[in-house]
C-alpha cells in the first residue's frame, strides 16, 4: 500500500516486485501482468500462467515474508494444526463469457487482490491460486493458537469486502458476482517452502478435502464450516446450525455450520464466563499484592503492575477478579483488549480503552458519540476542549463543523500524547481509577506509544495501571520505579487439588482421572479445565458439573486441540536455533543433561549454552542441576510432547538414534540405567507397530 513514483520496477516500502511479468507458455516471452496477448508470438495467455504471475511476496506483507522465508528451514517438514479457507467466483465461466477477457482479467485481478489483502490482515498465508479462487492457511507454516478464529474473522471480513465489490460490479458492468467460502479445521504437515511463499503439504484425513467441500456446498456469498471448526470457534462467532450433510469422501454425515456473524464473546475469559467460571483458587498472595498496589494509587502515588505469566496460567482470571472487587469498593475501572491477529490493526486496545471511558457504546451515532465526548471533557476541564476535533478524529467521529487542522503526522501525534496526558491528570483529580489492558504481548506497535505515554503520565495521580502479558513481552517502560512485576506461577497442588474437586467431584471413579489431569497439566488451569471439557464432549464423564462419573477407561483421555495450539504458537515465535534445540531436546526426553545435547546438536558450545539460556529466560526449559554436569527439565511436559510432535518421525527418528549413540558413548558402563532416558513413551517402529517401553529390544523385530 505504499505510493510509488511511476516507472517503479520495485517497491519502496517492501522492495516488492511491481511488474510481476507473465511468461508465455508458447515461446517463453515474458509480458508485463495484466495483457491478454502475447508480446513476442501473439498468442493468448492462459489465465494459468497470469495466475502463477501472483507473486506471493507482492501480496505478503512484508513481516509476514520475512519470518516465514528466514524460519522456512525449520518450518519445513512439521506437522501443524491449521485452519483451510476456500473462497472462489460462483459461475465464473458464464461470467466470463459476458466480458471481453481483458474486462474479466482486471475483474479478477481486484478480486484476488481483495481476498490477499484479508487473508493477509489476519496474518494467514495465501497458499494457492485457483484460477477463480484461493486456498489460504491459517497456522502455518507460522502457528497461530487462534487459527480457527482468525480463519473465521477474515472469512467476515472478506464477504463484507466481497459484496461492496459486487455491488459496484453489479451497477457498472450489470454483473451478477458472488462468492462462496468454505472452512474447516485440522492437521497438515508443512512441505517444501518456495521463495515465491508458496508452500508444499501434507493433508492429514480429510484437512483440505473438507474444506474444499463446505466451500461447494455453500451458497453465493455464504460461508460455510465443518463440525471440527465450530467446535474451536464456539461463542466467539454466531454460527447457524444447518444439520447434517452427506460429504464425498467421508462415510458417516457431517454436521455444517454456516458462519454468520461475530458472536458476544471476544476472549477465552469471556467463553469461561459464559461456560461458568471454575472455582478461583491459589491466588491469595497476588490478590494481596494488587489490593496494596490499589491502596497506594488511591493515596495519590500512581502505579504500574504487570501480571506476567505463560497461557493458561490464569492472568486474565486474575485481573478480573481484581477489577470486580475494585468496582465492589466503588473504583472506577475502564478495560481494553489486545486480540491475537490485533498487531495488524492500528490503535485496536487504545481506541477501546477512550470509547470505555467516555461511554460510547456499539449502539451510539456519530452525533450521539460526539456528544459523550464534548460534555465529558466539560466536566472534567474546560481547557481540554481545545483538543476536541483531534480526539474526534481519532475516534472515528470527527465533527463536520470543527475540523482538525491540517498538520504532518509526527505534530498529530504529539499533539494526541499530550491530549492524553492532561486527560490523564484531569480524569485523576475527579476520581480514582484501575486501567486494564489485556493481553499486552498482541499489542500493535502504534498503539504501544500511547501506553508508554499514559505510564508516563501516571506519577502523582491516582490511577493504577494494570497489565498482563506472556513473558516473551518486553517495554522500556518495566524499568520504571512504580513499576511492579507480579510473576504468576501454574496452581500448587492443594490449590489444583480443590479445582479438580469443584470441576469433577469426588465419584470413586475419578480416582485414576484426578491423579492423570494432575500430571498432565503441572498446575495449568486453562489447560485444566480444557481437558475435563474435552473429557466430557468425547462422553468420557457422565453427570454434571461437580458431579461427574467415568464412563470409559482413562487411557481414552485426548489433549484438546486448543491447548496443542498454544502451545505450538509458543514455540514456532522461537528463533530457530531456539526452536531446533527445544525440538531435539523434546526428542532426549522431559529431562536431559547438556553434555547429551551436545553430542546431538551441531553447535559450537558457546551457541548451545546461549540457546539454553534463552529458552530457560522464556520458561519453556529450567535448570534442574549445574553440577557436576548441566542438566534441564521441560518446565511443562506438555510443551515437551508438542515440540516432539510437531516434527516429522523421520527427523525424530534420526535423533532418537543419534542420542542412543551419545548415551552409548558417554555411559558406556551405567547403559542399563541411561537407557530409559531417550525410551520415556511408547513409539512406533519401522513396522508401524507400538514398541513396548523397554529399550532393550524392539519386539516386532528382536533389533536392539
Amino acid at each position: 500500500h505504499y505510493a510509488n513514483a511511476g516507472g517503479a520496477r520495485f517497491c519502496g516500502e517492501c522492495g516488492a516486485s511491481l511488474t510481476r511479468d507473465v511468461t508465455c507458455s508458447s515461446c517463453g516471452h515474458a509480458n508485463p501482468a495484466g495483457q491478454t496477448f502475447c508480446n513476442g508470438c501473439g498468442g493468448r495467455l492462459d489465465e494459468s500462467a497470469r495466475s502463477a504471475a501472483r507473486d506471493r511476496r507482492a501480496y505478503t506483507p512484508k513481516h509476514l515474508a520475512e519470518k516465514i522465508l528466514t524460519s522456512r528451514t525449520a518450518l519445513e517438514g512439521e506437522r501443524k494444526q491449521v485452519t483451510v479457507l476456500f473462497a472462489d467466483v460462483k459461475g465464473s465461466m458464464d461470467l466470463a463469457e459476458q466480458l471481453d477477457p481483458e474486462a474479466w482479467h482486471k475483474v479478477m485481478d481486484r478480486f484476488f487482490a481483495i481476498l490477499a489483502e484479508g487473508v493477509h490482515r489476519f496474518e494467514g498465508t495465501v497458499n494457492q491460486y485457483t484460477g477463480d479462487g484461493i486456498m489460504a492457511l491459517f497456522g502455518a507454516p507460522v502457528a497461530h493458537e487462534d487459527h480457527a478464529r482468525r480463519a473465521c474473522y477474515a472469512a467476515l471480513h472478506l464477504a463484507d469486502e466481497l459484496r461492496r465489490y459486487a455491488t459496484e460490479l453489479r451497477l457498472r458492468q450489470a454483473l451478477s458476482f458472488s462468492v462462496r467460502m468454505g472452512l474447516n479445521s485440522g492437521e497438515v504437515v508443512v512441505g517444501k517452502i518456495g521463495d515465491d511463499l508458496r508452500m508444499d503439504y501434507t493433508a492429514l484425513g480429510h484437512t483440505v478435502g473438507l474444506a474444499a467441500r463446505m466451500e461447494q456446498l455453500a451458497e453465493p456469498g455464504k460461508v460455510f464450516l465443518t463440525d471440527y471448526t465450530a467446535r474451536l470457534v464456539a461463542g466467539f462467532f454466531t454460527l447457524r446450525d444447518l444439520g447434517e450433510s452427506a460429504v464425498k469422501g467421508v462415510a458417516a454425515p457431517l454436521r455444517v455450520y454456516e458462519l454468520e456473524g461475530v458472536g458476544a464473546l471476544r476472549t477465552r475469559l469471556d467463553v469461561a464466563r459464559a461456560r461458568g467460571f471454575s472455582r478461583f483458587v491459589g491466588r491469595t498472595e497476588e490478590m494481596a499484592s494488587l489490593e496494596a498496589a490499589l491502596g497506594r494509587a488511591v493515596a495519590g502515588t500512581g502505579q504500574v503492575i504487570g501480571v506476567v505469566a505463560e497461557a493458561g496460567v490464569g492472568k486474565s482470571r486474575l485481573c478480573h477478579e481484581f477489577t470486580e472487587h475494585a468496582r465492589a469498593q466503588g473504583i472506577a475501572v475502564y478495560d481494553a483488549h489486545c486480540v491475537a491477529h490485533g498487531k495488524m490493526i492500528p490503535f485496536l486496545p487504545i481506541l477501546e480503552l477512550l470509547r470505555g471511558y467516555f461511554g460510547i457504546t456499539d449502539q451510539d451515532g456519530d452525533e450521539a458519540a460526539r456528544r459523550k465526548v464534548a460534555g465529558t471533557l466539560l466536566l472534567l476541564d474546560r481547557e481540554l476542549t481545545d483538543g476536541l476535533p483531534l480526539l474526534l478524529d481519532f475516534l472515528g467521529v470527527p465533527d463536520a463543523e470543527r475540523p482538525v487542522p491540517r498538520m504532518d503526522p509526527e505534530a498529530r501525534q504529539r499533539q494526541l500524547f499530550e491530549l492524553i496526558r492532561r486527560l490523564v491528570h484531569a480524569r485523576s483529580r475527579r476520581e480514582p481509577a484501575v486501567l486494564l489492558i489485556d493481553d499486552l504481548h498482541w499489542i500493535d506497535g502504534a498503539s504501544e506509544g500511547f501506553v508508554e505515554t499514559i505510564i508516563e503520565a501516571l506519577s502523582g495521580t491516582r490511577t493504577l495501571f494494570l497489565v498482563n502479558f506472556r513473558p516473551e513481552y518486553h517495554a522500556g517502560w518495566t524499568q520504571k520505579s512504580y513499576y511492579q512485576q507480579l510473576p504468576l506461577l501454574p496452581l500448587g497442588p492443594e490449590a489444583i487439588a480443590e479445582l479438580l474437586a469443584a470441576l469433577l467431584g469426588t465419584d470413586p471413579s475419578l480416582a485414576g482421572l484426578v491423579e492423570r489431569v494432575r500430571e498432565r497439566t503441572r498446575g495449568n488451569p486453562f489447560f485444566i479445565e480444557e481437558v475435563v471439557q474435552s473429557l466430557l464432549e468425547a462422553g468420557t464423564l457422565e453427570g454434571t458439573k461437580g458431579s461427574y462419573r467415568l464412563a470409559r477407561p482413562v487411557a481414552e483421555v485426548a489433549i484438546p486441540a486448543t491447548v496443542q495450539a498454544v502451545l505450538a504458537a509458543r514455540i514456532d515465535r522461537l528463533p530457530e536455533r531456539e526452536k531446533q534445540i527445544l525440538q531435539t531436546a523434546a526428542v532426549i526426553g522431559k529431562e536431559f543433561s547438556e553434555p547429551i545435547l551436545q553430542a546431538v546438536v551441531d553447535l559450537p558450545p558457546s551457541e548451545l549454552a546461549a540457546a539454553l539460556r534463552a529458552l530457560v529466560a522464556a520458561e519453556f526449559l529450567y535448570e534442574a542441576a549445574l553440577f557436576p554436569q548441566a542438566e534441564y527439565t521441560f518446565r511443562h511436559p506438555l510443551t515437551q510432547e508438542v515440540a516432539d510432535r510437531s516434527q516429522l518421525a523421520e527427523r525424530r527418528a534420526r535423533v532418537h538414534a543419534a542420542v542412543a549413540r551419545a548415551i552409548a558413548a558417554q555411559y558406556p558402563e551405567r547403559l542399563d540405567e541411561r537407557a530409559a532416558l531417550p525410551a520415556t513413551r511408547p513409539r512406533r517402529c519401522g513396522t508401524g507397530a507400538r514398541c513396548a517401553s523397554s529399550p532393550t529390544h524392539c519386539p516386532n523385530r528382536g533389533r536392539p
